[in-house]
């Protein structure tokens, strides 16, 4: 019989069309150790959602011995907020799972919201040394680094000794992650690669869209954009892709550069937040400028010239990643939350 049961709090939205957050993939995994995992919650609305977190803390307050909840610096902030001292109110121990690279820039703005919810959890868990790091020149103590977590056995890694300008972005439609620079990048490297193809993969959550189709309709810019699509179609579509590209103006560890790197695609990012953690410059990947389109294009280009040079920095990406499996993973969630 299961002792230890865990209420997991986080944007559980997959089956709306969002892309997958840990609480699709940590909880799971959770309860296949052996945990009995309760959730909060998939209603659309974020007035409901709301709604259903705290009525859930109440509810299971008397029978989990955890509330696990997912933590991020957008308005996603408040619910963690108000669930964190529903928890205190009724003396439930609670994880904050860290999640964003705007996060120490909450830490700045809101510092008495932030040591409400921070000093009073049990641990907070960073995925990487940036946020780790940013917390403790907060002055948190209550810390401990658990990477973020998948299945390395269920990725297929493809060697690519001839590079073609095919590139692969996936993210949300959203000015955090800068798809812009992304056209622009094609606009640019259209001027030596005449037959460049961008395929951007994501659901459009902020009715982005129609601005950036209205850009690549202007320009003439080779570019498909999927939609949200499955981490199974995804990967098939990496498959024919050669070159993965990370626009964004804010990240910590983004699971789908990780995913990248499992599925042998060469990585050009911007250096913000902590992808200078995740990617070394020029040992398992590139790194460019935030907003800096014609660095990352030459990146690009650089890539194309040296396939062998590409091909060494994908293999050591690909090595990179043991430390993200689950089957190493696991055994620090098992540390702190105990046997189930």
């Amino acid at each position: 019989m299961n002792t230890t049961s865990i209420l997991y709090i986080g944007n559980k939205l997959a089956k709306h069309g969002v892309n997958e957050t840990s609480i699709d993939t940590l909880g799971p995994m959770l309860a296949k150790l052996g945990y009995q995992v309760y959730y909060a919650s998939s209603f659309k609305t974020k007035a409901l959602r709301l709604l259903h977190m705290l009525w859930q803390t109440i509810r299971y307050s008397q029978k989990v011995s955890f509330v696990l909840m997912d933590v991020y610096s957008t308005q996603n902030f408040y619910y963690a907020l108000l669930v964190s001292q529903c928890c205190r109110l009724l003396k439930v121990p609670y994880l904050a799972k860290l999640h964003g690279g705007n996060l120490p820039h909450r830490l700045k703005r809101n510092p008495k919201l932030s040591q409400l919810i921070f000093a009073n959890s049990q641990y907070n868990i960073a995925p990487s040394p940036y946020l780790l790091e940013a917390f403790e020149k907060a002055g948190f103590t209550n810390l401990l680094l658990i990477p973020n977590t998948l299945q390395r056995n269920q990725y297929v890694l493809k060697h690519r000794s001839h590079l073609r300008p095919r590139l692969l972005w996936v993210r949300s439609l959203q000015a955090i992650y800068n798809p812009e620079m992304a056209l622009e990048v094609v606009r640019l490297l259209q001027k030596k690669y005449p037959d460049v193809q961008l395929t951007m993969v994501g659901p459009d959550k902020e009715n982005y869209l129609p601005k950036l189709r209205q850009v690549v309709q202007h320009r003439q810019l080779p570019i498909h954009f999927t939609g949200k699509l499955s981490k199974k179609e995804w990967h098939q579509l990496a498959q024919n892709s050669d070159i993965f590209i990370n626009t964004t103006q804010f990240d910590n560890t983004p699971v789908s550069v990780i995913e990248a790197m499992l599925l042998g695609l060469p990585v050009v990012s911007t250096d913000v937040g902590g992808m200078p953690f995740l990617i070394a410059h020029q040992q398992n990947g590139l790194l460019v400028p935030a907003n800096d389109a014609e660095a990352m294009s030459q990146a690009i280009q650089s890539l194309i010239e040296q396939p062998a040079w590409a091909q060494a920095l994908a293999q050591t990406a690909y090595e990179r990643t043991q430390v993200f499996d689950w089957e190493v993973v696991q055994h620090q969630w098992l540390a702190i939350l105990g046997e189930p």
